[in-house]
C-alpha cells in the first residue's frame, strides 16, 4: 500500500467529517446548532492545549475549525 502525506489524509479525514456532518443534519439526527457545538468544541480544544512542541499546529487546526465555522461548510444554512 502507498503511503500517503499526512496533509491528503487530513484533507481527506475532513471531507469525511463535514459530509457526515452534513448528514447528520439533513436526516434530522442532529440540529444545526449541535452541529455547530461539535465544531466550537473541537476548536476549543485546539485553543486550549496544553504548551508544548504542537502549538503551531493547535493553533492552525483551531483556525481552520474556526473557519469552517464562520464559513458554514459544514451545515446547511436554512
Amino acid at each position: 500500500m502507498m503511503t500517503m502525506p499526512n496533509d491528503v489524509a487530513g484533507t481527506a479525514a475532513l471531507a469525511i467529517c463535514e459530509a457526515l456532518l452534513l448528514a447528520l443534519n439533513d436526516r434530522n439526527i442532529l440540529p444545526e446548532n449541535e452541529i455547530v457545538g461539535v465544531l466550537m468544541d473541537a476548536a476549543a480544544a485546539h485553543q486550549h492545549a496544553p504548551p508544548g512542541p504542537g502549538d503551531a499546529m493547535h493553533t492552525a487546526v483551531a483556525a481552520l475549525i474556526n473557519g469552517i465555522l464562520a464559513g458554514g461548510n459544514s451545515v446547511r444554512r436554512r
